[in-house]
């Protein structure tokens, strides 16, 4: 992520963003919590009176996934839990501002604020995560309307430009070591220091076809390159899907499916993100990197994340269009990771995105968007020769997967 981009976050702190004011006092958020990082930022402030509910579910229903309920029987690392009353696994939240002292929510809970703070989301974990996949959140929330000032709710406006000065915070912590929160402290051990899981597993949802995959396009797919490189050919990126269908097919598939096309350039970028907050709306585009295959960049980067969350966190992928076609079919071949923080890119000492090293989730959650959607026809998983079970991206960070590429044909 550029200088630049954060420079135009900046700046936008000094200017106050036009927005209309809510008049039910009323805000709905939909977001995920992994396991892969301490404290999930909601991106919600908080005033005295306002009240939040929560209501969590698993994303996944493979015995190995994540439930917001946590895990029966869990008493014996107590000790080391965040929240120690608690079982292991369950989703915890922790008011900033109030003593910053978990308290668990579980599959749903309501929650009273008593002084103005600021929601983070976690999974009652003391290290390494005994299961896999995200929990997936919704949050409503009622400000308190009757007390006066301090409890009215803010203005569109306001509320961007608070999700904009947190967004900042966290670019300045990981670049420049300053303002460093209890929050920021947790997401940089987790991006400096989270053990890797001893063996590759993986757990899907997805609804899947066990027939063979056609032997014409088996030979494409074996032809395919394993890996995406950057502009110093610098092997990154691993591709772990392809999607078959027409580009506008594509496009209105990733559409359907809650996809954002990511911005080009960061001077776009920043003329976006300033006309859509003051048009009263969430920037969703955030800029991506390029990244080359086929000895060309990406024709299309599609991310998906809570509005100005997604400057630390985001699901994001960057896709091709294949030399080739399969039965007059266009092949779109791609490679998806997801941004969980920042961490030093060992090419220059930088700070860039960090990943979630179980890269095969977002491999699974791009699958089961469009699985959702109603836009997939079929999905096949494919094991390709010489697969990528263990690599390092571009910028140094390790990752690994099972090696298959998941396969989707569009209706």
């Amino acid at each position: 992520m550029s200088r630049c981009w954060i420079s135009f976050l900046l700046a936008t702190l000094s200017i106050t963003p036009l927005g209309a004011q809510s008049g039910t006092g009323t805000q709905d958020l939909r977001m995920q919590v992994s396991p892969a990082q301490p404290w999930t930022d909601t991106g919600l402030d908080l005033q005295t009176g306002d009240m939040i509910k929560i209501t969590a579910s698993a994303a996944s229903t493979a015995p190995s996934s994540c439930q917001p309920a946590g895990a029966a029987g869990s008493a014996a690392n107590s000790g080391r839990l965040p929240l120690p009353t608690a079982p292991a696994g369950a989703l915890i939240a922790r008011l900033h501002g109030e003593g910053s002292v978990p308290v668990l929510v579980g599959v749903e809970r309501e929650l009273s604020v008593k002084e103005p703070s600021h929601l983070f989301l976690g999974m009652n974990f003391p290290g390494t995560p005994a299961c896999q996949g995200v929990i997936a959140v919704e949050i409503h929330k009622t400000a308190n309307t009757a007390s006066g000032e301090a409890g009215q709710p803010k203005s569109r406006g306001q509320e961007l430009k608070s999700q904009l000065a947190n967004a900042a915070q966290v670019f300045m912590q990981g670049q420049f070591g300053v303002g460093k929160t209890e929050s920021a402290a947790a997401n940089a051990e987790t991006a400096t220091s989270s053990p890797a899981p001893e063996g590759v597993k993986t757990s899907s949802s997805l609804t899947v076809s066990d027939t063979p995959l056609d032997a014409d396009l088996r030979k494409h797919l074996d032809s395919l390159p394993r890996r995406v490189n950057d502009q110093l050919n610098n092997l990154g990126d691993m591709v772990n899907f392809v999607i078959i269908g027409s580009q506008k097919d594509v496009q209105a598939a990733l559409e359907a499916a809650a996809w954002h096309v990511a911005d080009t350039s960061n001077t776009l970028a920043a003329i976006n993100a300033a006309t859509q907050t003051y048009g009263n709306k969430d920037y969703l585009a955030m800029p991506m990197s390029t990244l080359y295959l086929f000895g060309r960049k990406q024709d299309f980067g599609y991310e998906m994340a809570e509005p100005i969350a997604m400057v630390a966190s985001r699901h994001h992928f960057r896709i091709w269009k294949a030399p080739f076609s399969w039965k007059d079919h266009e092949v779109w071949v791609g490679a998806g990771t997801h941004d969980i923080g920042f961490a030093k890119d060992r090419r220059n000492n930088n700070v860039t995105h960090k990943i979630d090293p179980a890269v095969d989730g977002e491999r699974e959650n791009i699958g089961s968007t469009l699985q959702k959607a109603h836009r997939a026809k079929s999905m096949s998983y494919y094991l390709p020769p010489n697969p990528v079970r263990d690599a390092k991206n571009a910028t140094g960070d390790s990752y690994h997967s099972d090696g298959r590429l998941l396969v989707v044909f569009l209706p």
